[in-house]
């Protein structure tokens, strides 16, 4: 099988098994998803959607929360990671926005990753999600399910990961191929344990071909 042929094929099945993947972080916004987004920063969909009702119905709008105190911050967020950092991060980056962007969110690369908190992987979830950019946010899940599945071949980085896959995936299917990685990876082919015995690509897997 070629890397083409590999390609097309696990597309193809993810496609079949979720034809409309979306994220599992609650969001009524762009700034709502960003707050959201540096919050699941090494902490789960399922904690951030019990954080964020309170923290978006004292704070709905960038401006709100630009002018917030560090201690009511903390206060609705300190059950995720990090909450110091993430405090700091959020309010800075909605000061950003406000100075900046007039409290829109921006759509470019380059203005996204000038906010407090903001990486390339929070980046391109953004330009994904919200702008329906050919963007390809990777996290742990992608990074591994990418190398299990032989879609990468010892990557050193996420962003050796990114452009491989932005290079191997059709541009319509970018988007959507984060999805059906992370879910994947979230799922069925987990970190310590994979359920391989409930995972529909296993005869295009090329990890599982060696174990």
């Amino acid at each position: 099988m070629t890397l083409a042929e590999r390609y097309a094929a696990i597309l193809a099945r993810f496609r079949q098994l979720m034809p409309a993947p979306k994220t599992e972080l609650n969001y009524g916004s762009p700034f709502q998803l960003l707050c959201a987004v540096i919050l699941s920063a090494q902490c789960t969909d399922k904690r951030v959607n019990l954080i964020t009702p309170a923290l978006f119905d004292a704070f709905p709008t960038p401006h709100a929360l630009a002018v917030a105190t560090e201690e009511r911050v903390f206060s609705l967020i300190r059950s995720c990671s990090y909450p110091n950092n993430k405090t700091k991060s959020l309010i800075g980056m909605a000061r950003k926005l406000v100075a900046d962007h007039g409290g829109e969110v921006p759509s470019d690369m380059d203005a996204l990753l000038e906010l407090p908190g903001v990486g390339r992987k929070t980046a391109n979830v953004i330009l994904a999600v919200i702008w329906g950019r050919a963007a390809m946010p990777v996290d742990t899940h992608v990074f591994r399910v990418s190398e299990r599945l032989g879609l990468t071949c010892g990557s050193k980085s996420p962003l050796q990961t990114e452009k491989i896959l932005t290079d191997n995936i059709p541009a319509a299917d970018i988007a959507d191929a984060h999805h059906w990685l992370i879910l994947h990876g979230r799922y069925v082919c987990k970190a310590r344990r994979p359920d391989c015995q409930n995972c529909i690509l296993t005869d295009l897997c090329r990890f599982y071909e060696k174990t």
